[in-house]
């Protein structure tokens, strides 16, 4: 993975740009830069690391990013495959109110926008029932042109504002982004090696190998810096996995079978820990999404 500064490539005649992408998988490398990062799901599974957060994502998904948070966009481990024949498609706009459009937030008009945006400052995941009405006014940025650039971007602003208490925060407040260099490259070869390993049985010494760490020196370093330890961490991407698989796979697969296929070598304690991530046991949370979705799967 690489270092974690990134520059967004501001086009000289534009103060707010929208980048569309389709492509095998998501950017894989942990980043941030000085832009607030608005990204529609349009196509793709995986998990959002955003700070020490991790959050699911499927498609139709929109994620609020705030400036210099670091974030990755991991696709799950099906995108990586050699001959694979799935792809991400994406929509991000980007814009930085502290920097080029700094006058205009410091408006009296924008006065709520950027209270908004300095009480939500890490970012936030948009409600299902915004989606909709969000995406098309990022689509109808895209499309325009001159002036009118600024005045859909305007509406869409406004949109968020409309969000307020509905948001969710990507990660806790109190995290501080502010790492140097050196312990981000250090800490984006930690969490690739976890995402890339975490259907397989690896150890806390397996992970501290691959970080160059003691154990303890590495228990240390991960706990100040995702605010996880190793074991939290892990279990949390192998869940995030299984929710996927229990519902969203091409045919239905049973609990105990997902369980083994995560990581799992038991499944009391896929049970166990499962409930504690998301509050209900698999076996309810296939049932409620067997009830709302009307499809039909194996519970055994």
């Amino acid at each position: 993975m690489k270092v974690l500064p990134f520059t967004i490539l501001v086009p000289d005649d534009k103060s707010v740009i929208v980048e569309m992408i389709e492509q095998p998988y998501f950017y894989p490398h942990f980043h941030r830069h000085d832009e607030w990062q608005v990204t529609w799901i349009q196509q793709g599974e995986g998990t959002l690391l955003a700070g020490n957060d991790l959050h699911a994502f499927h498609s139709g998904d929109i994620f609020v990013i705030g400036a210099k948070l670091p974030h990755l966009f991991k696709s799950n481990p099906e995108y990586f495959l050699p001959n694979s024949n799935i792809d991400i498609k994406a929509c991000s706009l980007y814009f930085n109110p502290a920097g080029l459009m700094a006058p205009l937030f410091n408006l009296p008009e924008m006065k709520l926008s950027s209270a908004f945006l300095s009480k939500m400052r890490h970012g936030f995941t948009v409600p299902a029932s915004m989606r909709d009405e969000l995406s098309s006014k990022m689509l109808k940025v895209n499309a325009a042109n001159g002036s009118d650039i600024l005045h859909h971007f305007l509406e869409f602003v406004a949109q968020l504002n409309g969000i307020s208490e509905k948001a969710t925060s990507l990660c806790s407040n109190l995290y501080s982004p502010d790492f140097s260099e050196s312990e981000g490259m250090r800490l984006s070869k930690i969490i690739n090696y976890i995402t890339q390993n975490y259907n397989h049985q690896i150890s806390l010494e397996d992970v501290a190998d691959a970080a160059c760490m003691t154990r303890q020196g590495f228990c240390r370093y991960f706990k100040k810096h995702t605010g996880h330890t190793f074991v939290s961490f892990l279990n949390e991407v192998r869940i995030n996995d299984a929710c996927k698989s229990l519902v969203l796979g091409e045919s239905s697969e049973s609990i105990s079978i997902v369980a083994f296929k995560v990581g799992f070598n038991s499944i009391t304690n896929f049970n166990r820990v499962f409930k504690h991530i998301i509050g209900q046991t698999p076996r309810d949370y296939v049932d409620q999404y067997r009830q709302i979705s009307g499809r039909h799967y194996a519970t055994a």
